[in-house]
């Protein structure tokens, strides 16, 4: 018979992007007292993947626990990127409730739709939270409207219409449920919680079963899987079987069970339905396998994901200056690397390519994979990898293709700017709108690929004053063929140092991204040429020496300051005939085909191939 805890409750934080799920997370804790008076916390607590707080986004999801009056409140955070979605589906099926964060000035974005899509879909509860209610232009009144509008357009259940509003300011640390509150503490969010969230149910007295959702690794003890039971009870010493994904039955017996207290782990004696718990001794567990007691027959429901959109290809590094700087440079390496982060990133597909040195990498979006590449990188890994491209596929009606909902808000003056640069990449608007402050916001629908590169040159055409966000719409019918929107390379022909009198004859051809003394090879791209065509060009070459006197002027050099791309504008930049080599120190884009003639020798072929195709037509 299910039976209701009352002394647990198990929330997941869900929002859009820079909504302030994280910082909220922070509040909560310092409420709690989790921390001593005189320790140093600073914020974004959660966040500390190093990658996390650079970019200024949570990317793993993570749990906390905190007391409060004798109610354990486990906290879930969740990533607020569209990119790292399948976050956000691995982790929601631990919660009973979520925490919906919106902005009290931007209101629903486009990932606040996702992530309550999913959170309905599993029959959460729902409580409404308005952050950053402190705003200037906080507009609460129209936000709690349009937050009631989606809700009726996604819920499942009625219950889910019927929830709570608490109105919060996550970084001064107060709530309340007025819009006019402006100071306090976070403990009406706390009562929130235990009133409308219901506690977990399950079968204390039937067979143990938990689904795992997470991976933790310890030196010692090896894989520990994360996750909420279902029903029964687990202690240390008890013997249980893994579900494989290969349909096997693993037993194994549980060395040790942990709870989580505040930001800790701790080990327990017991553990029973409800809780969210790790369980070390599983062996090669992997995320959505099932533990169960012996007794239990068949594993639960496993954790569905949307598929990838966008591919990859990883290599080995083949470049001239392979293996100088990197501590993992074989294939081998590479590929157990690739293998082991499926394991946790589950969003993630890897299979290999067409040679054994080649893998190909499928994931959500441009962000989700230069993510996994940078962390590579400072792993000690080094390879090369090749420009994302969308996975197509075959529909009723022909070829398929993802297709993402941007919006966009951005100055009128650029309004002319962001119809004609989207609409040029197959894009239709389907909305948009004035506000009063001279600002717009559009709506378009767009396939992902005419997306890829696309926030750059968008960045430049708002001058920095536009903000664009997605929403992964599915798979339709293809768009059509999307030109070309990048100048082409200026390429070394030679192999050495630059120096500064190459650089400046070579500057004058369009921007470059090297500086005097940096070492180049024959091939690589060391910057962009002012026109369509590639064109070599020597970065190596240093003046020679004559029995005549210079001037000053003559002996000056003026280079213009070099534009190196990051590793995201190097994967958005580079063409189909370029990678980006990718090393613990350094980011190179360059040719694939590094021999200069043998590049001429291919432009003329595709060029003449081109004229007949054309002339068929």
């Amino acid at each position: 018979m299910l039976e209701r805890r009352t002394d647990i409750r198990n929330v997941a934080i869900i929002a859009h992007v820079d909504h302030g799920k994280t910082t909220l997370v922070d509040a909560l804790l310092k409420h709690a007292r989790v921390f001593r008076d005189n320790e140093a916390v600073g914020e974004l607590i959660l966040d500390s993947n190093p990658l996390e707080r650079e970019k200024g986004i949570t990317i793993m999801a993570k749990n906390a626990a905190i007391e409060h009056r004798g109610v354990r409140i486990n906290i879930i955070d969740t990533p607020g990127h569209a990119d790292f979605g399948g976050e956000v589906e691995r982790v929601l099926n631990m919660a009973d409730g979520c925490l919906l964060v919106v902005d009290a000035a931007e209101g629903p974005m486009p990932q606040t739709r996702f992530v309550l899509r999913k959170a309905l879909e599993l029959g959460l509860r729902p409580v409404v939270v308005i952050n950053k209610i402190d705003r200037p232009n906080a507009r609460p009144a129209e936000v709690v409207d349009e937050v009631s509008d989606l809700f009726l357009e996604l819920a499942r259940h009625d219950y889910q219409l019927d929830f709570a509003i608490v109105y919060t300011s996550a970084r001064d640390g107060y709530a309340g449920f007025e819009p006019t509150v402006r100071g306090g503490d976070m403990e009406p969010l706390f009562e929130t919680i235990v009133d409308h969230v219901p506690g977990p149910a399950g079968e204390p007295g039937a067979p143990f079963r938990m689904l795992v959702t997470s991976l933790l690794y310890d030196s010692y003890r090896g894989r520990i899987a994360v996750g909420r039971i279902v029903d029964g009870t687990v202690r240390p010493g008890m013997v249980l079987q893994r579900f494989a994904h290969d349909g096997s039955t693993v037993p194994f017996r549980a060395t040790q069970v942990f709870g989580f207290r505040a930001l800790e782990r701790v080990e327990l004696e017991e553990a029973i339905a409800g809780d969210i718990i790790a369980v070390a001794g599983a062996g090669a567990v992997l995320i959505g396998e099932t533990l169960a007691d012996p007794a239990v027959r068949e594993p639960l429901p496993s954790i569905q994901l949307e598929p990838p959109a966008v591919k990859m290809t990883f290599r080995v590094n083949d470049s001239p200056f392979a293996g100088r700087e990197g501590q993992y440079v074989t294939s081998r390496q590479l590929r157990e690397r690739l293998f082991r982060e499926v394991e946790t990133n589950i969003a993630l597909r890897v299979e290999d390519g067409d040679t054994p040195d080649q893998f190909v990498v499928s994931g959500r979006g441009e962000l989700h994979l230069a993510i996994l590449v940078e962390t590579m990188r400072r792993e000690g890994y080094e390879f090369a990898v090749t420009r994302p491209e969308v996975i197509l596929r075959e529909g009723p009606s022909g070829w398929e293709e993802p297709f993402e909902r941007v919006t966009i808000e951005a100055p009128e003056s650029a309004t002319g700017f962001v119809i004609e640069a989207l609409s040029a990449r197959r894009g239709q608007m389907v909305a948009m709108q004035a506000s009063e402050d001279g600002r717009v916001q559009f709506a378009f629908e767009v396939p992902t690929r005419g997306l890829i590169g696309f926030r750059d040159t968008f960045i430049t055409g708002t001058g920095g004053e536009g903000t664009m966000h997605t929403e992964y719409l599915g798979y339709r019918p293809w768009a059509g063929e999307i030109g070309r929107y990048r100048n082409g390379a200026l390429v070394a022909s030679e192999t050495g140092t630059a120096l500064a009198y190459g650089i400046a004859a070579a500057q004058e051809r369009g921007i470059l991204f090297i500086s005097p003394g940096d070492e180049v090879y024959t091939g690589m791209v060391v910057g962009l040429h002012s026109r369509d065509n590639d064109l070599d060009v020597n970065v190596c070459r240093a003046k020679h020496l004559t029995n005549i006197r210079s001037s000053t002027a003559d002996i000056a050099v003026k280079l213009v300051p070099p534009q190196p791309p990051s590793l995201e504008q190097s994967l958005a930049l580079i063409t189909p005939d370029e990678m980006v080599e990718v090393t613990p120190r350094s980011i190179r884009i360059r040719k694939m085909e590094l021999n200069p003639a043998l590049r001429a020798k291919e432009a003329r072929r595709a060029k003449y191939a081109a004229m007949e195709g054309a002339a068929a037509r």
